[in-house]
């Protein structure tokens, strides 16, 4: 065991999300591909011996109860330890704005299972952490090792993608007073795009085939940036204003190669070459986004998910 394990959470974008239809389940059958960023939470995990997990915010009005992905995360991994004695003191540095699509919490529960593990000393594997997170959100699974990756059924199975040529920037924009419920968004696009759904899991694995072999994930770069479909884009942005003001700053931005909402929304971004451009655009735009009353961060590709702090 060690004392103390500091782990940042990296937020993600959706460069593809495209609904194909209901599973036997009843959930949503996916085919995507995530991107992780590098804005990211923090957290600091002390080790308390005590039994008691205890969590802490820098952020007023988040939840820090059991609720919290990342409290349930650590009492998922305690249990499946045996060691009930296990404890832990965690506090997240929260920069990753709250409900925008971006799986800040999923990364955050990703991130207490990496973090723990290495606190606890217990030696799990990438691919055992991953498959606990798979219990606790859809998310979770591919916030564990980030970067790139293709990621079907609910979003829990994951498939590596070719390493990007290089690390495209990325300007992200939300508006903070405004959220949108994901099972809202999905009942709008049953409701509304329900009708030409695939059916079958012959259907869906054509899609998912589709995918794979897609010329612009293979690998992903700048001369070639990605369509950016997302389904829900289509259901979320006509009933919700933000996004559609957000969507249209940024394709005003210079140099910009694609614009899309990121998940089922409101956070929206464009994509750059790299880094450099990113910053450019939103230096000389940031006064359009503050009149609009949207947040906005400059960002780039990271190459994988949680990862030990410096």
């Amino acid at each position: 065991m060690t004392a103390t394990v500091r782990v940042l959470a990296p937020a993600k974008i959706n460069l593809h999300l495209e609904v194909l239809g209901i599973r036997a389940d009843g959930f949503h059958e996916l085919a995507m591909v995530m991107q992780s960023i590098d804005l990211a939470d923090e957290l600091i995990c002390d080790n308390t011996a005590d039994g008691q997990i205890q969590l802490s915010c820098d952020v007023e009005g988040l939840s820090t109860g059991d609720d919290n992905l990342i409290s349930r995360a650590a009492l998922l991994l305690r249990s499946r330890s045996g060691f009930n004695e296990l404890g832990a003191s965690i506090h997240l540095k929260k920069r990753i704005p709250i409900g925008a699509g971006l799986a800040g919490g999923s990364s955050d529960g990703a991130a207490a299972l990496v973090a723990l593990n290495t606190l606890w000393g217990l030696g799990h594997s990438t691919q055992s952490l991953e498959a606990m997170a798979a219990d606790l959100g859809s998310d979770m699974p591919f916030c564990v090792s980030g970067g790139t990756q293709l990621c079907f059924g609910r979003g829990e199975r994951l498939e590596a993608c070719p390493s990007p040529a290089s690390a495209m920037g990325v300007v992200l924009v939300k508006d903070p007073t405004v959220s949108v419920s994901t099972p809202w968004a999905y009942g709008e696009c049953r409701r509304q795009l329900g009708q030409d759904y695939l059916v079958g899991e012959e259907a869906f694995e054509q899609r998912r085939q589709a995918l794979r072999t897609a010329p612009w994930i293979n690998p992903l770069q700048p001369d070639s940036p990605p369509p950016l479909q997302n389904d829900l884009q289509t259901v979320v942005a006509p009933q919700t204003p933000s996004v559609r003001q957000a969507l249209g700053l940024l394709e005003q931005l210079p140099g910009q190669l694609r614009v899309a909402m990121s998940g089922s929304g409101p956070s929206c971004f464009a994509l750059f070459a790299d880094r450099a451009a990113a910053d450019e655009a939103l230096a000389a735009h940031r006064s359009a986004f503050v009149a609009a009353g949207l947040e906005a961060w400059s960002c780039s590709f990271e190459g994988g998910g949680v990862k030990l702090a410096p």
